[in-house]
């Protein structure tokens, strides 16, 4: 399916909402894999396509983190190691799956991750930092493998699920954006290798909405670091808003 003239600005246009919610809280590919639904793509395809932006936005956005100073690398890499793992049996999992099935689920998911986030566990989940016991480090590894099979699956929503795991490590959200997008690129990498391998990714569009999501989140580092922790929740709090007006619309 070669895309048409106007749906390049429309990718790019949503795209760069869905980059710039991506980096600061989660959930942008809630805008953008059903968009690449609507506009005629089999689920697989679609969600194989979205990974295309996914990517190239998180390379963006690594860059961002790591010219303003925030780069945790050593934690990000402990993250992303199991999420690597889990990624690839979760894309098997979706490649697999039928497409009238992945629909339904993808509509569930969007309602579990409405419900996630008007009970707003991240607030609770704020400590103190503390110190990675050996316990913690093996809790955090299953905790990044469960992560990586739904990131793998469908990708929508996990940036939350990144988020909500770290919280309880003590971090600060604009050093948990910055490990999330090294995570989410590591994961991506991997599960949209398994797309490709499949045949499931159309470039076009791909492509198209990946100049949007790479915007998206180069802009997004940079108000995250220029106006940290309080104004990032404040996104956080408006990007769950828009979600449930979307729910309840549709």
């Amino acid at each position: 399916m070669e895309p048409y003239l106007w749906q390049i600005p429309v990718l790019i246009v949503v795209g760069i909402v869905a980059g710039f919610l991506n980096v600061l809280a989660g959930g942008g590919s809630l805008l953008t894999l059903p968009l690449l639904i609507f506009l005629g793509l089999p689920s697989a395809v679609a969600n194989g396509t979205n990974r295309v932006a996914i990517l190239c936005q998180n390379i963006f956005a690594i860059g961002g983190f790591r010219r303003q100073g925030v780069f945790p690398i050593r934690l990000a890499i402990l993250c992303s190691i199991p999420a690597l793992f889990g990624s690839f049996l979760g894309a098997n999992l979706a490649i697999d799956m039928d497409d009238q099935l992945f629909r339904r689920v993808l509509a569930l998911i969007m309602i579990g991750v409405m419900i996630f986030t008007l009970v707003d566990p991240m607030r609770r989940l704020q400590l103190g930092e503390r110190h990675l016991s050996p316990l913690r480090t093996v809790l955090l590894v299953l905790s990044f493998f469960a992560i990586g099979i739904y990131g793998g699956f469908v990708q929508a929503g996990v940036g939350f699920l990144i988020i909500s795991g770290l919280l309880a490590h003590g971090l600060d959200l604009v050093r948990i954006n910055a490990v999330k997008v090294i995570v989410i690129f590591a994961f991506t990498l991997v599960a949209l290798g398994v797309f490709v391998a499949h045949g499931q990714v159309n470039y076009g569009l791909g492509l198209a909405l990946a100049v949007g999501n790479s915007a998206g989140g180069w802009i997004a580092t940079h108000v995250a670091v220029k106006k940290g922790h309080a104004w990032i929740k404040r996104i956080v709090t408006l990007t769950v808003f828009l979600f449930a007006l979307k729910l309840l619309l549709t």
